[in-house]
This record gives C-alpha cells, sequence and structure tokens, in this order.
C-alpha cells in the first residue's frame, strides 16, 4: 500500500473503497465492496478501540501538561537569580530561613555579598557561606533576616533513572527571562563522574538552578552543558550535580564545616563589602591582585540597599589614585551613575543621585586608569533633598 499517497489523498479516498476495506474502517466504519454512506455503517469494535487509544493518549497528554502546570506553581517561587557584577546565575531556596543552593562558579569571583532576585521581584542580600570541597560546582548562600520562605525539598539520593521526566526552571541568556520552565528525561547517569545527564534545555544564566522530578522534588543542581562549538548554547546535553553530593555539602554548611575558599579565587578585598549610608568612612586600597576592569584598572564592590527616591551622595577620595565611582542596579542592568572627577582641577569623586527604585546597589570604586594602586576613603550618606 502506498503510504504516501495515502497521505496526501485522504479526503479523496474516503470515499473509495479499497479491497472491501475504506478509509473510513479505520474510524469504525468497514463498508462492502460497492460502498454505501457512511451512516449506513455500524460502529466495529475496531472503532471502538481506536477511539479508546485516542482517549487514552489524550488524557496522559492533558495529565502530563496539568502536571507541568501543577509543578511550576508550586517549585517556581523557590527558585531565585543571582547577580555578580560578572553576570547573573540561578539558585533555589532549600530552607525557609534563605539557605540558597547554587553552583560555585556563580559566585567564586564575586564579593561575598550579593544580589539576589526573588520570584515575585524582590531583590535582597545574601552573604555567601560556603563551597564545595575537592572543586565540587557548589555554594551555599544565606539570605538576612528572612523567614518562612517557599523552598524545594531533595528528592532521595540515587534515586534518578534514566528515562525519568526532569524538569528544570532558571534564569536562561537574561534576567528579563526569569523563571523559565523547560522539561526532558534523564539520558544517562556518569556515576564515574557524579552527573546527571539530561535533555531539558538549559543555557548560560541556567547555572545553579533546581534539575526537578515529577514530584517537584530536587535531584541535581544544574551545573553545565557539552558544546563542541564557540557558541555556548543549549544542544541537547545538559549535566546536573545529584543529590547523592548535594546532600553532604548542605550538612557541611548547616554545622559549619563547608569551606569558604578552597582553592577557589577569591576577591583579594575583603574587607566588608556592604555601604552603610550613615556616614561611616571606610578605609582600603587597590592594588594587584584585586578585579580588574576590562581596561585593566582595579576595583572594588560594595553593595547596599535602596529605596526608591532616596538621595544618595557618595565620595570617594584619594591623593594617590584618580577616583572613578560607578553605581549599578544589577537586577535591571543598568548603569545608575558615574563620576570621575568632582572637578578639572579636583580629581576625587562624588556621586549625588535620586534612587529610581527599591533594589539591591552595587558600588563600584575604580583607579581610573589601568595599574593605578593606591588607598582610598569611601562615604555615603542619605542626602536631604
Amino acid at each position: 500500500m502506498n503510504r504516501k499517497f495515502l497521505t496526501i489523498g485522504t479526503s479523496a479516498i474516503l470515499t473509495t473503497v479499497i479491497g472491501g476495506v475504506c478509509i473510513s474502517s479505520l474510524f469504525g466504519c468497514q463498508l462492502p465492496a460497492i460502498a454505501k454512506s457512511p451512516q449506513e455503517c455500524e460502529p466495529t469494535l475496531l472503532g471502538k478501540q481506536a477511539e479508546k487509544i485516542k482517549s487514552t493518549i489524550f488524557v496522559a497528554e492533558n495529565s502530563e501538561e496539568q502536571n507541568r502546570i501543577q509543578l511550576y506553581a508550586k517549585a517556581s517561587p523557590a527558585v531565585v537569580a543571582i547577580v555578580t557584577t560578572d553576570g547573573h546565575g540561578s539558585g533555589f531556596i532549600v530552607s525557609p530561613d534563605g539557605l540558597i543552593l547554587t553552583n560555585a562558579h556563580v559566585v567564586e569571583d564575586s564579593s561575598k555579598t550579593v544580589a539576589v532576585i526573588l520570584a515575585d521581584g524582590t531583590q535582597v542580600l545574601a552573604d555567601v557561606v560556603g563551597f564545595g570541597s575537592g572543586g565540587l560546582d557548589l555554594a551555599a548562600l544565606k539570605i538576612r533576616n528572612q523567614k518562612n520562605l517557599p523552598y524545594l525539598r531533595l528528592a532521595t539520593p540515587g534515586s534518578a533513572q534514566v528515562g525519568q521526566s526532569v524538569y528544570a526552571i532558571g534564569t536562561p541568556l537574561s534576567l528579563e527571562l526569569q523563571n523559565t520552565l523547560t522539561y526532558g528525561v534523564i539520558s544517562r547517569i556518569d556515576k564515574k563522574l557524579g552527573l546527571i545527564q539530561h535533555d531539558a534545555a538549559v543555557n548560560p544564566g541556567n547555572s545553579g538552578g533546581p534539575l526537578l522530578n515529577s514530584n517537584g522534588q530536587v535531584i541535581g543542581v544544574n551545573s553545565a552543558i557539552f558544546n563542541d562549538t564557540e557558541i555556548k548554547r543549549f544542544i541537547g546535553i545538559s549535566f546536573a550535580i545529584p543529590t547523592e553530593l548535594i546532600q553532604p555539602f548542605l550538612v557541611a554548611v548547616e554545622q559549619g564545616n563547608a569551606q569558604l575558599a578552597s582553592g577557589r579565587k577569591q576577591p583579594s578585598n575583603n574587607e566588608d563589602t556592604d555601604l552603610p549610608l550613615n556616614g561611616q568612612i571606610l578605609q582600603a586600597s587597590l592594588k594587584n591582585g584585586d578585579r580588574t576592569l576590562p581596561n585593566n584598572s582595579y576595583f572594588h564592590t560594595y553593595v547596599f540597599e535602596g529605596k526608591a527616591g532616596q538621595q544618595i551622595t557618595i565620595e570617594m577620595d584619594s591623593d594617590q589614585i584618580d577616583s572613578h565611582l560607578y553605581l549599578l542596579l544589577p537586577a535591571k542592568e543598568r548603569l545608575i551613575a558615574e563620576n570621575d572627577d568632582i572637578s578639572p582641577k579636583d580629581f576625587n569623586s562624588r556621586l549625588t543621585v535620586t534612587l529610581p527604585e527599591n533594589g539591591i546597589y552595587y558600588l563600584l570604586a575604580n583607579t581610573f586608569e589601568a595599574g593605578e594602586s593606591g588607598s582610598y576613603s569611601l562615604r555615603a550618606v542619605i542626602s536631604q533633598k
């Protein structure tokens, strides 16, 4: 039988008798050699079975769709975006007091305080409280002064199976895409490397987000994608760290035994990165070993929680370097203000700005020229309008 013909000519052959059976028999109607009208056909057992199969498929598809909808509604409130001066990643809350799990590579080059965007858009501060040991790509953050937050539970270690449905939630590519859901199956389990391979779509920015089972439990932390091109985008091979490795790390964090360094590069500015807005003067030095901007000038990062309409004045003074200030709103990926000189004769920096919205702000204290080093003082105050 010519299948291509049947597919192309369906509308024509519905009334054509082939060997005494019309195509209508697929829908429960059998015709004799001399075709009668479809109204004269009686339902057959085959037709009833076909209808039952179609109904079963519909119910299964509808059930899977409803499961995805319910899973997302249940799990997504506990998934967060993590913003640093180097970019953003994903994470998820694992306890009601705000303990967050993410990848180490998301925060290892950041300050010890980072901005976290909750699922409802609220911006909060979180402290980096631990890294996985032995190169394990996990890190823990702790949101300040929180309780009763939504959180995700871990699946039983070792419960992941090849062929199992999995769901990923995270912030791929841009903060505007926060809490994107994708789904797929576990393709392979690499016990030697301790990784779950799956085909749920993840992209840069998904790092640190949860990989969930059908019950909304965490079976892994999305950590990497396989790509053999220079364009780092999803091609169907993604990797997650399984609960067998997650659980011991969280126990170490809770017991205060998680490492804060473990051989990873840490910012050399180990002063408190919070920026008080009460006029307190902070002293620091920019020097070789500090992080650099693309022009190879050194910078330190300070962070504060601002309110919409506040007028903030920030001053950076030094007699050793040409001071430069950048004020960023990372959750919106916006540069709010910058200043490198108070005047042509005064190379110190001063910013006076009215904050556009509630949120976590980053201040970069920078040397204007590449390679400059020296000490400086920093002061910030809420000024009167």
